[in-house]
């Protein structure tokens, strides 16, 4: 049965939490492309996959050792087609550290664009913001 676009999107959102539960940071990059922009929740700006994959090893052999990437549940992911081959992604959820049992103050927000090249897709741009409590 063929995949439907949102099917296909799903599976690369699916393929990124797998390679980063896994702490497979090369797997993790193949889901971007190769000149893709990443901005982390602090502000730090990465370019290129060869980037996001150095700096997830990184995060996976210390700071985000042994992590769970967890959604925040399907109502807080939304995908928009803007064109047949460009949609944006809006995600919820964030990295549990081993010894905790929610995310907490881990909660965020992910903004992402996916293209589509030959029926692949991957994100070419990533933003990750924290929540912030609602005012």
């Amino acid at each position: 049965m063929p995949k439907t676009t949102k099917d296909k999107i799903e599976a690369v959102l699916s393929a990124m939490a797998q390679a980063w539960n896994a702490g497979d940071a090369t797997a993790y990059a193949s889901q971007f492309t190769s000149d893709a922009t990443y901005v982390s929740y602090q502000g730090h700006l990465l370019k290129g996959r060869e980037a996001i994959k150095d700096v997830h090893q990184f995060l996976f052999d210390g700071p985000l050792k042994n992590t769970r990437l967890e959604s925040t549940g399907d109502s807080d992911t939304s995908i928009t087609l803007l064109r047949d081959d460009v949609a944006l992604v809006v995600n919820g959820g964030g990295a549990r550290l081993p010894d905790e049992k929610e995310l907490g103050d881990r909660d965020s927000v992910q903004t992402m664009v996916l293209t589509c090249d030959d029926g692949h897709w991957l994100a070419a741009a990533f933003q990750n913001t924290r929540k912030q409590a609602d005012r």
